[in-house]
């Protein structure tokens, strides 16, 4: 039986572009690369949970909320370590993308400001997320294709988790006055050139010979 179409206006809505059909492209020719990354995604996902979790203790909802999304996330990793082994690639160690930390550079310091944007940070990468997994829905095998639609549910949930806790801390003026500069640090992440693929890498360039 065909899975249920998963509403995804809202995503589209938050993201400030779409992903380039190059990196489509480009994560189709590699799936054992974007498999690897992938799981590496799911651990990071789950250890940022759980180090918010550890940090602000005093949040009764986040504490909750947090405590789901690692565990979700963490299913995630065990279904994509589970495909790994199937397909026979190797588990190696690859290099984080810029993405996530390029983000997180933006975070401001001092408290309430830090968690309200670590909280909308959260919400980009979970948005993009969502978003990349349904753009390689059509492109890939029926296991991924699968899996990947299987994912959309979650993912935009933890998106709108993450966008909730948020609102709760501060203004919908200050909520929207950050997302406008995080969401030009995350369009021009996306839309630049990127020499290795990752889940979230920009589009693809082909290194300058030496």
């Amino acid at each position: 039986m065909p899975k249920a179409a998963v509403d995804l206006s809202s995503i589209d809505a938050f993201l400030p572009c779409r992903t380039p059909d190059s990196w489509v492209q480009a994560a189709v020719g590699d799936l054992e690369l974007l498999v690897i990354d992938h799981a590496n995604c799911e651990k990071k996902a789950a250890a940022t949970a759980l180090s918010l979790m550890h940090r602000y203790t005093d949040n009764p909802s986040l504490l909750h909320k947090m405590s789901r999304l690692a565990r979700e996330e963490l299913r995630h990793f065990e279904q994509v370590l589970s495909i790994i082994q199937r397909r026979g690639f190797d588990y190696v160690p690859i290099s984080a993308s810029r993405y996530a930390q390029g983000l997180r550079d933006c975070v401001r310091g001092r408290e309430p400001h830090k968690l309200v944007d670590t909280l909308l940070v959260g919400a980009l990468i979970e948005a993009r997320s969502c978003e990349r997994f349904a753009a390689l829905v059509p492109h890939v095998d029926g296991e991924l294709a699968d899996f990947y639609q299987s994912l959309l549910k979650s993912e935009s949930r933890h998106f709108l988790d993450y966008l909730k806790l948020a609102e709760q801390l501060t203004t919908s003026d200050e909520i929207a006055e950050r997302l406008v500069v995080l969401k030009q640090v995350e369009q021009a992440l996306i839309e630049s050139p990127d020499t290795e693929l990752r889940f979230h890498s920009g589009v693809p360039a082909i290194a300058e010979a030496a």
